[in-house]
């Protein structure tokens, strides 16, 4: 995936700014600090982060309120904060692993304390799970980045299915969700005033853009879905992408993969992707404690649905929400939230592999 990232990043090039060609260089020196990061990671162990997990937490909501009062507006967004000499870093990818790590520590509290737990003690802790995802969720809307708060919501979704509550919880919130959305969406489409009334502008024009997908308008769509429809099944060949569209090395280096490779490379690309998942699941059926396996759902959960989303936008199945493909898009910040995690990883698969010998 490596390899994958710094060469898509390279070919990218042609369709950015001379300014901005050398960002394939910057990958691959923070895939190096990211293998740093990685094996001191291993070297540490996960028991010490188990322990410092409030430690952590609250670091990541002082990360996020910091941004808010002193982060630099990036195309009117105030998601990463500008350090001399490192560029800018997105205090929001390292928060998505904060908080896989606290909600997998209070899960595993609360299954240790009570075995068969009352409908009560179920509501009394899933309202403290709340609670724990509603404060970074706040402060990352406000930013605003919508595509983070999904991630949020699915990183929780995914371990409390695994946690052994009642999945009565989950019928009602999604009975919930579908009438808060039918409400919401019936106040878009025919009471605007009142929407902008009661939401404010600011979700109106989100709502706007999420809704307005499906109509394929856009420079960045069309042309992306040019690209990737007309590559064949070799594509066009390295770096001969022959059409234009915003951020090619982020949110849109799928359709520079594509055109590149055609056909037969995207599903090389994700049969990769496909691979690691595999591998990562496969670890829950190993020798793991409790807690790893709830850290293993949260990172499973938050790698399917950033690749489905990266890959499926590009090609207009679902809306242009800003998520990046993880390991193979650019980005520091993000690339190195991975790689902790990936060193966290590996600390659990070397413990099942001691546990089997």
């Amino acid at each position: 995936m490596a390899i994958v990232s710094i060469t898509t990043i390279y070919s990218a090039e042609q369709l950015l700014p001379m300014a901005m060609h050398d960002l394939y260089i910057k990958q691959s020196i923070w895939f190096i600090i990211g293998f740093i990061v990685a094996y001191s990671i291993m070297s540490l162990g996960n028991e010490i982060i188990y322990k410092n997990v409030w430690l952590l937490y609250g670091l990541g909501i002082a990360m996020l309120l910091l941004l808010l009062i002193f982060g630099t507006p990036i195309n009117g967004a105030k998601c990463w904060v500008m350090l001399p000499g490192i560029g800018s870093v997105q205090p929001s990818e390292f928060m998505k692993i904060i908080l896989i790590i606290t909600l997998a520590h209070t899960i595993n509290n609360f299954n240790e304390r009570k075995k068969e737990p009352t409908v009560a003690e179920e509501l009394k802790f899933l309202t403290h799970i709340a609670i724990l995802v509603l404060i970074p969720t706040i402060l990352t809307f406000l930013q605003p980045d919508t595509g983070m708060v999904i991630i949020y919501l699915i990183i929780t979704l995914v371990m409390l299915f695994i946690s052994g509550i009642r999945y009565g919880w989950f019928i009602f919130f999604f009975g919930s969700l579908i009438l808060a959305l039918t409400v919401i969406i019936s106040l878009y489409f025919f009471q605007q005033d009142l929407f902008i009334k009661l939401f404010g502008t600011n979700l109106f024009y989100r709502l706007d853009r999420l809704l307005d997908w499906s109509s394929g308008i856009g420079m960045q769509l069309k042309n992306s879905i040019t690209v990737i429809g007309a590559a064949g099944l070799t594509g066009y060949g390295f770096a001969k992408t022959p059409l234009y569209f915003p951020e090619p090395h982020t949110d849109f280096i799928f359709a520079v993969f594509s055109s590149n490779y055609g056909l037969i490379g995207s599903i090389l690309l994700i049969a990769l992707l496909l691979f690691f998942n595999y591998q990562l699941l496969n670890l829950t059926t190993k020798n793991i404690s409790n807690i790893n396996k709830y850290l293993i759902a949260g990172v499973f959960g938050m790698l399917v649905y950033q690749q489905i989303q990266s890959i499926a936008m590009t090609i207009g199945l679902l809306p242009i929400t800003g998520i990046t493909l993880p390991f193979i898009s650019y980005g520091g910040s993000s690339l190195l939230s991975y790689m902790i995690m990936i060193g966290i990883v590996f600390n659990i698969s070397n413990q099942s592999i001691r546990f089997t010998n």
